[in-house]
């Protein structure tokens, strides 16, 4: 008879994680990130320097750009290697990424989540073409961050005469999930949590690495009524920590919304933006999305085409997607980003990057930090910080249609630059692979074509001289007729 999991506090479980291990957490913004663990994790390292030397792998953005989340575990000494999707929710662990302090890698969050799975099955790694010819393919970078950095982690590999990148897998050794409840066989379910995540494939890779599964639950039950329910069965878990609700609200958002868990009527209201320029790329951009369209809006700028959508009754008309696993309703946005409201179906991240990845996007709306005449995109950095790529790079290289929003300019600086800081979408590759791509700011709308980027249209009142072109890095190639911004 098997041994049941260990019920334990949080001090306990983390204890028994070995300096030198591989750590996977799961979670996405703050959704489904198991707050009390790392938290104590932090402490531990703190009281006694042990473990440490750990390499720290997660696929989303897990934190609140403050103290929460990822946030926790970056000290120097505790980790020795960082490889994550997104990093602008954790400023702390981008700070010691800077500082040469760790080696760190970015590598898409679509990747990260699918090889997970690879990694349980003792699989060669994930073979795919996702992040080629940007900054993550090996002959650009590999996704390395400094210069401490130097291991590589991608490969370009020939199969059938075609290239393709190999993530290479890497042994983890402890994860760290969250669920709603556990039973006394360490069955976890998951009825209050917003998102599934990769809980079930982190437990079988470390499961399967000889390591150790510790799961953060809310309350322990006697039993759970439904085997269909179960998202970890209790044979991989090694130690449940019951939270009774503290440091276990639903997102760092909110404590709790049952929106983000029922299924809703189809009617959502949503406030009625003010105008503005957010609200005019908003507005153009929902132009682009048509009638029975699958839809991936991106965080930000691009949250404004869904309300303008409820503003004018259209809301209905297209179905919004959220690349860690909600369908239909509509995408929360701030430190909710992740869940949705009222979704028809939410299914596990890796899955959902399965269907984007093999084209099941119609269109997505997505940001810019940068674009240069050639149509390639930069959302990895800023001037004061390292964000990363998140979903970015799987969402823009596989969806039929694109769109990136921008304001045409960031306090006062260019946006259409000669030169990016790093290349997250490659204009030409798309161009390659039939894909559609245009540029909405509030001044113009650009589209790309096959001799770089072209200006189409421009808003009405400015002058296209001294307002848009000489706001400019380069010159863009002009349309015979520019029409003004509908």
């Amino acid at each position: 008879m098997r041994s049941p999991a260990v019920i334990a506090t949080a001090d306990e479980a983390v204890a028994a994680i070995p300096s030198g291990a591989t750590v996977a957490v799961s979670g996405f913004v703050g959704a489904g990130h198991a707050e009390m663990l790392t938290s104590a994790l932090e402490r531990r390292f703190l009281q006694t320097g042990t473990p440490n030397d750990l390499t720290l792998y997660y696929c989303a953005g897990q934190g609140d750009r403050a103290e929460r989340g990822m946030n926790h575990l970056a000290h120097r000494g505790l980790l020795k290697r960082i490889v994550g999707g997104h990093w602008n929710l954790a400023p702390k662990l981008g700070a010691l990424a800077l500082a040469n302090e760790v080696e760190a890698y970015n590598l898409p969050q679509g990747v990260l989540s699918v090889l997970t799975r690879e990694i349980a099955a003792k699989r060669p790694g994930l073979i795919t073409k996702v992040g080629m010819n940007t900054f993550i393919d090996p002959i650009h970078g590999g996704g390395m961050l400094n210069a401490r950095t130097t291991e590589p982690l991608v490969e370009r590999i020939e199969l059938d005469g075609e290239t393709w990148l190999r993530y290479r897998p890497m042994p983890i050794h402890v994860a760290l999930i969250r669920a709603t409840y556990a039973d006394h066989g360490g069955n976890l379910s998951m009825e209050c949590e917003g998102l599934i995540s990769e809980v079930l494939p982190m437990a079988q890779a470390a499961k399967n690495h000889g390591g150790i599964v510790i799961a953060q639950v809310e309350s322990v039950v006697d039993q759970l009524p439904d085997p269909k329910a179960v998202r970890v069965p209790g044979i991989l878990v090694d130690y449940v920590v019951t939270s009774s609700g503290v440091q276990h609200d639903q997102t760092f958002g909110e404590v709790f919304n049952e929106d983000f868990v029922v299924t809703g009527d189809g009617s959502f209201e949503l406030p009625v933006m003010p105008e503005s320029e957010r609200k005019q790329i908003g507005t153009r951009a929902l132009r682009e999305i048509r009638q029975g369209d699958i839809v991936n809006l991106g965080i930000g700028l691009p949250e404004a085409v869904a309300m303008v959508a409820a503003e004018t009754g259209r809301l209905q008309e297209f179905t919004l997607t959220v690349e860690s696993g909600p369908t239909g309703g509509v995408p929360a946005s701030g430190l909710s980003f992740g869940c949705s409201h009222f979704p028809e179906a939410v299914i596990d991240q890796p899955s959902q990057f399965d269907f984007y990845d093999g084209g099941g996007l119609d269109i997505a709306v997505l940001g810019a930090v940068e674009v240069d005449a050639e149509g390639s995109v930069n959302v990895a950095s800023f001037a004061d910080r390292f964000a990363g790529v998140g979903g970015f790079v799987n969402i823009a290289q596989s969806a039929r249609r694109l769109v990136f929003c921008c304001t045409f300019q960031a306090k006062g600086n260019a946006k259409f630059v000669r030169s990016l800081q790093h290349v997250c979408f490659h204009g030409p590759t798309a161009l390659q692979n039939g894909q559609q791509v245009i540029y909405v700011t509030e001044r113009a709308v650009f589209e790309l074509t096959p001799q770089g980027l072209r200006l189409v249209e421009i808003a009405a009142g400015l002058d296209l001289q001294r307002d848009v072109l000489d706001q400019m890095q380069f010159t863009p190639l002009l349309a015979e007729t520019i029409r003004t911004i509908p």
